[in-house]
């Protein structure tokens, strides 16, 4: 079974996975580091209680450390013109 490793990092901050995991295939390692960018995502918004412009990232490796794939997350909140009350 191939083994896989999953980088992540918010921002500037990065933790590098020096184990790894058995996966059955890159698709569902695929699917392991869109759940964790999920999760991370999740977190660091309860966390901030808030929108952050900091990138979140997972980068999937082969068994020999080389880049496979890559999931970014990104969240974006844009504040419009508060309008004024309608008078009546």
């Amino acid at each position: 079974m191939p083994r896989f490793y999953f980088d992540y990092s918010v921002g500037s901050a990065s933790s590098h996975d020096e184990a790894g995991y058995e996966i059955d295939s890159l698709h569902a390692a695929e699917i392991e580091a869109r759940r964790g960018a999920g999760e991370l995502t999740r977190n660091r918004l309860l966390q901030v209680q808030g929108a952050t412009s900091e990138a979140i990232r997972v980068e999937v490796k082969d068994e020999q450390r080389r880049a496979v794939l890559t999931v970014m997350v990104s969240i974006r909140v844009d504040h419009e013109a508060l309008m004024p009350p309608l008078r009546m």
